[in-house]
């Protein structure tokens, strides 16, 4: 146990061995986290805690599942992240899911057209991005099992109408967001404990609008400093090549890919890591064995010169190329 630790730490953890569901178990393991100081000699500690909510976090989702009041609204995760669209009423969340999926959402021009989630899948280069469209987030009637699905999303993609009030619309998702404990972030660390932390992208729809350039500008001006955001018009496709490229960047991951000895390397199904993660990360996805048994490695791509070996420390980028050798 690393040195340190604040009372807060103890506080939740004493709270974590308490709990009794999966879901009073996650929120204490992300009390827990947020209390945790970030430096070299807590990494192992963060690392076993992240494990433990992802443990927990898929027993609750097998859990709402199985129910059978709520299994309509339970989404499994597919692809290389899954993306949850936030956002009032008419902001054009079911349109933009029609235009970059093959999924079929209610799009209309009134409001609550969306009653249940509905997941598509969007194509990126060579992998998929999960989209799940969901009802606005002002809807009462979604509040028995949102805020497990937005608990464990990749990314929360926050949508603004440009043709509306943008500060109005983020602030009153931002209040929403905060009754189920759930708070975005964007290019900085939160402290905030007892709250769910999920990264977020700010969108703003309906650029092809009269005056939507000038509610773009005051949106990045009130909140670029602290979210990327990208303009895009869902109706007329404007800026969705941007948005692809920013959400992979906001899902901070990387694709690498295998190579058997003697063969070319597979581009077209690559293995989906975190940002930062190593040979040994690597190794551990495709199996336990090559985990167990590795040797060493060969890099293509990364590496000062190709074919070169590395260590399991060797901390990956997208794009490699890894022969794995036991």
């Amino acid at each position: 146990m690393p040195a340190n630790l604040p009372p807060e730490y103890f506080q939740a953890e004493k709270t974590y061995r308490q709990a009794k569901t999966p879901e009073e178990k996650v929120e204490a393991l992300e009390a827990m986290l947020s209390a945790i100081p970030k430096h070299k000699g807590t990494d192992k500690l963060r690392a076993l805690l992240r494990s433990k909510v992802a443990k927990f976090s898929e027993e609750s989702q097998r859990k709402l599942a199985t129910g059978r009041r709520v299994d309509a609204y339970y989404v499994k995760k597919e692809g290389a992240g899954q993306v949850i669209l936030v956002g009032l009423p008419n902001a054009g969340k079911s349109q933009l899911v029609a235009a970059v999926t093959e999924a079929s959402p209610n799009v209309a021009d009134y409001p609550y057209s969306t009653q249940n989630p509905t997941p598509g899948m969007m194509n990126f280069e060579n992998i998929q991005i999960q989209l799940v469209d969901i009802p606005p987030i002002i809807d009462r009637g979604a509040r028995p099992w949102l805020p497990n699905l937005l608990r464990g999303a990749d990314l929360l993609l926050l949508m603004v109408d440009l043709s509306q009030d943008t500060k109005i619309q983020m602030e009153t998702m931002f209040e929403e967001l905060e009754k189920l404990r759930i708070k975005p972030i964007g290019r900085k660390e939160s402290t905030e404990q007892w709250v769910y932390h999920k990264k977020a992208l700010v969108v703003g729809n309906k650029g092809d609008v009269e005056g939507s350039g000038e509610n773009y500008r005051r949106l990045e001006s009130q909140y670029g400093a602290e979210f990327p955001i990208v303009s895009i018009s869902a109706k007329e496709g404007m800026g969705l090549e941007m948005l692809k490229k920013e959400l992979y960047r906001r899902l901070e991951i990387i694709r690498v890919h295998t190579k058997a000895p003697g063969r070319k390397a597979d581009l077209e199904k690559p293995v989906i890591l975190k940002r930062g993660s190593t040979v040994e990360d690597f190794a551990q996805s495709i199996h336990k064995d090559f985990h167990a048994k590795l040797k060493f490695a060969q890099l293509w791509g990364s590496g000062k010169f190709d074919g070169q070996r590395v260590s399991r420390e060797h901390i990956l980028e997208d794009g490699d190329v890894i022969e794995l050798r036991i």
